[in-house]
């Protein structure tokens, strides 16, 4: 496929970095470059999919979610029931005859719509753990794809290696032939081979980089066994950059927006306790019948229903509670406009960076294309028989600093455009 980019045309192909050779007279090596499209990382998806299923963080977090939603059910009630009892040791003498023992059931009632007052009150605390729940999927999601990107460059790189090594021994075959004629020495040879193990040893420091990078990546899945983890060949970078969501929707933001209404309704729910409470309740006397007359009502039980009022008098406290809320509603208008200035520099920031990795990206492209035209010109040499094999070594070191930094491109500005997805929010 053909792509142009700053008026350059560029044969490219993500990912294979084949080489086609010819040792005889001419030799052509073919450096393979990045394919663009616009479609998603499946397997991305299917990762954090998982990773947002069973990372234990998000798991208790979800618990906290269910304790806040249960706790609506816990102010659904009315205050306790007081039953009493009482014997009179001393038993008191009335007209109908003597009291034995008193029964007494009091319920007190908060003011009129207290309880839904605090049902309002704990269902805000409920949309203050979603979010904070949405806040730590949308974290874990971006790590997934950071720890993902990485995977992706250190693969990419030991293939861009295992490229060059090849590429060094079909150098190493030529200047093989180029000694049995004369025409190049010993140390050549060697040369090439000393800067084939050097790239042998960056290889096995890139698997162990990898070796990491992958249990890191099975604990953000919480996975209890080794997984065989597939990260995708081919990346795309779109040809237009753009921002689909919106940062003032932003879960960070949306929370000091919760905060606040859940303070709103503490207030209220302050004003409501503020108020009297009243009781209803009864009271039961057991009378013993008297022996010694007949007189009417002789013996009658007593039977009191009660009502009493509570009247917070001395109300500093809800007063205290009101100035507090108030100050708290300050505090989390101010932490709330420095967070949206903080995520907006964080945001530009960003922007910049994902854009200065296109730049570079194209810059390497470029840069690919001329190394190819030296190493063209090189070959051509090889032909008549005047190769300068230092030569050689300089433009295959190039060469390989230049595909390092394509795919370095690449993971920044996938990286950066995931940073981007975290801080802006889809209408």
């Amino acid at each position: 496929m053909n792509l142009k980019i700053n008026n350059i045309d560029f044969q490219v192909v993500l990912s294979n970095y084949s080489i086609q050779k010819w040792i005889s007279l001419i030799l052509i090596f073919h450096f393979s470059l990045f394919t663009f499209h616009s479609a998603q990382a499946q397997e991305l998806e299917i990762y954090q999919n998982r990773a947002l299923e069973h990372n234990p963080s998000i798991q208790a977090l979800r618990s906290s979610v269910g304790i806040a939603e249960e706790k609506i059910n816990e102010t659904n009630t009315l205050p306790d029931t007081e039953f009493g009892l009482g014997y009179f040791v001393s038993e008191p003498e009335t007209r109908t005859g003597a009291q034995k023992l008193r029964l007494s059931v009091r319920q007190m009632i908060p003011w009129f719509g207290t309880i839904q007052s605090r049902r309002d009150y704990a269902g805000s605390m409920v949309n203050v753990e979603e979010i904070n729940l949405e806040i730590a999927r949308r974290k874990l999601n971006l790590e997934v794809s950071q720890v993902y990107f990485q995977l992706y460059e250190l693969q990419e790189k030991k293939e861009v290696l295992q490229q060059n090594i090849d590429l060094l021994e079909v150098y190493r075959t030529m200047a093989l032939n180029s000694v049995e004629v004369g025409k190049a020495s010993a140390v050549e040879v060697l040369r090439l081979k000393m800067r084939q193990n050097e790239l042998i040893e960056k290889m096995r420091n890139l698997q162990l980089q990898i070796e990491s990078l992958e249990t890191q990546f099975s604990n953000l899945l919480n996975s209890e066994e080794k997984l065989e983890i597939k990260v995708q060949d081919t990346l795309v970078i779109p040809f237009e950059e753009s921002i689909d969501g919106n940062l003032s929707l932003h879960p960070e933001l949306q929370r000091y927006d919760r905060f606040s209404e859940s303070i709103l309704r503490s207030e209220e729910l302050n004003q409501l306790e503020s108020s009297p409470k009243f009781g209803v309740g009864l009271d039961y006397v057991s009378v013993q019948e008297r022996l010694d007359m007949m007189i009417p009502d002789n013996g009658k039980d007593i039977i009191m229903p009660m009502v009493s009022f509570s009247v917070p008098i001395f109300n500093k406290k809800f007063k205290s509670v009101s100035r507090q809320n108030d100050l708290r509603l300050e505090q989390i208008d101010s932490e709330r406009a420095s967070t949206l200035n903080d995520l907006e520099s964080r945001l530009q920031t960003t922007l910049n960076e994902r854009s200065s990795a296109r730049i570079s990206f194209e810059t390497q492209l470029e840069n690919l294309s001329q190394a190819g035209d030296a190493e063209d010109l090189l070959l051509k040499q090889y032909e008549t028989g005047t190769i300068d094999f230092d030569d050689v070594l300089d433009i295959q070191e190039i060469q390989l600093k230049i595909q390092m930094n394509l795919v370095e491109a690449v993971r920044t500005w996938f990286t950066k455009n995931a940073i981007v997805q975290y801080l802006t929010v889809n209408n």
